[in-house]
């Protein structure tokens, strides 16, 4: 190691010398605390932050329940193609993933459920463990759409600081209907 003019960076020890003080098992390679590398780091994507950093205030949303129709394209879209629309979104959200994944699962999960529950309706009443099997389908499909939509729509309102408001939109309808 000590070729080329390269001093070794060991102490070389002769057989008469002994270590200045005995090691015990497991003493080596140990973590230790470095104050300098305890900084914060952004839940998101792991960056270390500064220390003035402060994360920004969630926001509430900024357009309404109708604010789809501003935007004429995805309107139609989402109206005719709600799965490429989806998967289009998911792709914007995450770069890694391709829009044709998330429109697969969409298509798979949202349009399967609503040709289950045509199907429901058609053979209703034909043969009862047909008409169970049709609506056990049906139930699974449109839970796991539930939990996949969720999911994105997590990862959405943590990524562009969005206010979390749960059954904000039942809670709306319900004090609507008591001021009738």
């Amino acid at each position: 190691m000590a070729d080329g003019g390269n001093p070794s960076r060991y102490v070389k020890l002769t057989k008469d010398q002994a270590p200045l003080e005995d090691i015990k098992p497991g003493e080596l390679n140990q973590p230790i605390e470095v104050p300098q590398l305890n900084v914060r780091r952004c839940n998101e994507c792991g960056q270390p932050l500064p220390e003035s950093f402060e994360p920004p205030a969630d926001e509430p949303w900024t357009t309404g329940i109708f604010g789809c129709a501003e935007d004429t394209e995805s309107c139609w879209q989402g109206l005719f193609c709600p799965c490429v629309l989806f998967g289009r979104n998911v792709e914007k959200l995450r770069e890694d993933t391709p829009w044709t994944t998330p429109c697969v699962c969409h298509a798979i999960f949202v349009e399967g459920g609503m040709a289950l529950a045509a199907g429901t309706a058609l053979f209703y009443g034909i043969d009862p463990r047909t008409s169970f099997l049709f609506c056990e389908g049906l139930l699974f499909s449109w839970w796991m759409c539930g939990i996949y939509t969720g999911l994105v729509r997590q990862s959405l309102q943590k990524k562009y600081h969005l206010k979390v408001i749960i059954l904000s939109l039942c809670l709306s309808v319900i004090t609507d209907i008591l001021q009738i």
